[in-house]
């Protein structure tokens, strides 16, 4: 049978750029002779059970601008072994790496390659990274990488796309580095790219005829840039540009950008270089510089609301995302005041880590004390927020404050305060389930998960359902880090996935996988909302 050939829109899918340049050529060629050698194997049918022909022509593209990447030295893919190494004192995950070499084209790159590619673009079914056909092509496509790698050309013009002046000081300039990497960048095309595309039809295909569409798409694009996480190493975007550019000041300065704060300002009058706006949940006060904002012309009245978001660089705050505006309005001052979701947004710019982590602190002893000493507790399901609400109700006892601090603290407490507690309805998901003490963030609730737990605490185990409740609280990105780890910590030595086979080889790099299956679920915050603060 005749294969088919990748052509060169293939190619440049992958590419920042979306003319064609002269090296594009040579190495379009060479994805063809690797999707070949795909093909030709004879674990072929194996891919073919993930990948579909256009998902394949993509795969022998991005494997060939890994090879493009090491050649021309646009620094993505020693970024990502720069990082892990730094992390976990290896370059790799998985392999043996006694014949690594850095700054090099690698079989166990390759491999590795694969492997993060079919896990990413497809999440159906999750591929070990030790099956033999991944070494076996990982292998053969090397062996081509290799006999290419003495004559095969540098496309300058790709490393330019990586590259930004050291004394750079326009967000813009700096968010567009940004912007290429998560959703132009080989790397990451299986997932932040494809994550965004897929945001974007489902955008055209509810906003098709709304005049605001591009506003849509504009405003999904840049909560993306400043939001999402990779599944590797879960990093977000201004982490990969801060590994990834030659400047130590820059890649300071990247690391350093705020969250973005979207919502609802008051406008409070402006001078030749700021705007001076009111962030209304919170009664923070923010100067926004005229350099980021081309409306400024238009604000007239005092405490007209505006709606937009923020972003801190270089110690100003440059406007990012969408921007309208509404006159006064009562009904909206007072729900944004009440919204605790609102309010929460700018936790970051003010609260007292050790004043957060001493309140944690004590919430879990005050956990033990209603908990027989642990921080787990296993229950039927109908018995779960009657659990909740009675250690609520210890725990503010134990500050002895007046019935009017009690009602404040439960107008400022969501029905999201611990993970899994937004209905009651526990007993349609399953029978029983768990309540944790989450040390870095409070309350967590997770339901048909018991029987990852062998624990003398917990009547509920079932051995035969271990694995797969296991596997769950693995993958999950809504279960936490921190309940996983008490997991492997607690029963690892009496489940018998972790005692062999491709179980205990997770465990040599679990914060790794972790990292990979549960991507911003991977950092645990605390749900402590804090109380109006100025600047």
């Amino acid at each position: 049978m005749r294969i088919k050939n990748i052509y060169i829109h293939d190619w440049l899918e992958l590419k920042p750029y979306s003319n064609q340049v002269a090296t594009d050529t040579y190495y379009l060629r060479l994805s063809n002779e690797v999707k070949n050698a795909i093909v030709n194997n004879k674990n072929k049918f194996i891919l073919q059970v993930y990948l579909n022909e256009n998902e394949l022509n993509i795969l022998s593209c991005f494997l060939t601008s890994y090879f493009e990447d090491i050649i021309s030295e646009t620094n993505i893919w020693n970024s990502f072994i720069k990082a892990h190494k730094r992390l976990y004192k290896k370059q790799l995950p998985f392999y043996i790496l006694d014949e690594y070499y850095e700054n090099e084209i690698n079989p166990q790159d390759i491999i590795f390659l694969i492997w993060y590619f079919i896990n990413t673009i497809q999440q159906e079914k999750f591929i070990a990274p030790y099956n033999d056909f991944l070494i076996e092509i990982g292998n053969t496509i090397f062996d081509i990488f290799d006999n290419s790698w003495a004559y095969a050309p540098e496309n300058t013009y790709l490393k330019s796309f990586y590259q930004i002046d050291k004394d750079e000081k326009d967000f813009y300039v700096a968010r567009k580095i940004i912007d290429t990497v998560l959703f132009n960048t080989y790397l990451f095309y299986p997932d932040t790219y494809l994550k965004l595309k897929e945001q974007q039809l489902e955008i055209i295909e509810n906003s098709k005829d709304d005049e605001d569409l591009m506003m849509f798409m504009n405003e999904n694009r840049d909560k993306n840039l400043h939001n999402i996480h990779t599944r590797l190493l879960s990093f977000k975007g201004k982490e990969w540009v801060s590994e990834i550019i030659d400047n130590k000041q820059l890649s300071k300065d990247y690391l350093e950008i705020s969250h973005k704060i979207q919502g609802f300002f008051l406008y409070k009058g402006q001078d030749n270089d700021n705007i001076f706006i009111e962030h209304i949940a919170s009664s923070k006060e923010f100067n926004l510089t005229k350099k980021s904002f081309d409306y400024s012309n238009t604000l007239k009245e005092l405490d007209t609301i505006l709606f937009l978001g923020i972003v801190k660089w270089k110690n100003e705050w440059w406007f990012s995302g969408v921007f309208f505006q509404h006159p006064y309005n009562t009904d909206l001052i007072i729900d944004e005041k009440n919204s605790l979701e609102s309010l929460s947004s700018v936790n970051f710019l003010d609260h007292d880590k050790k004043e957060t982590m001493d309140i944690l602190k004590n919430q879990l002893s005050a956990f033990k004390d209603i908990n027989n000493g642990s921080q787990i507790a296993f229950l039927h399901s109908e018995q779960i927020e009657q659990f909740v609400n009675d250690y609520i109700e210890f725990y503010n006892k134990t500050l002895k404050l007046t019935k009017k601090e009690i009602n404040a603290i439960k107008q400022r407490t969501n029905e999201n305060s611990c993970f899994g507690l937004n209905n009651s309805n526990f007993s349609d998901i399953s029978e029983t389930g768990l309540v944790f003490f989450n040390p870095k963030a409070g309350l967590e609730v997770a339901m048909a998960i018991n029987s990852a737990f062998p624990l003398q605490s917990n009547p509920f185990f079932k051995k035969e359902e271990s694995e797969e409740q296991l596997l769950h609280l693995l993958m999950d990105k809504s279960l936490s880090t921190e309940l996983v780890m008490f997991c492997i910590d607690n029963c690892k030595n009496k489940l018998l996935f972790f005692k062999q086979g491709v179980g205990k080889k997770y465990l040599e790099d679990i914060d790794f996988l972790l990292r990979f299956w549960k991507l911003d679920g991977y950092y645990t915050l605390p749900r402590i909302t804090y109380t109006s603060k100025k600047n």
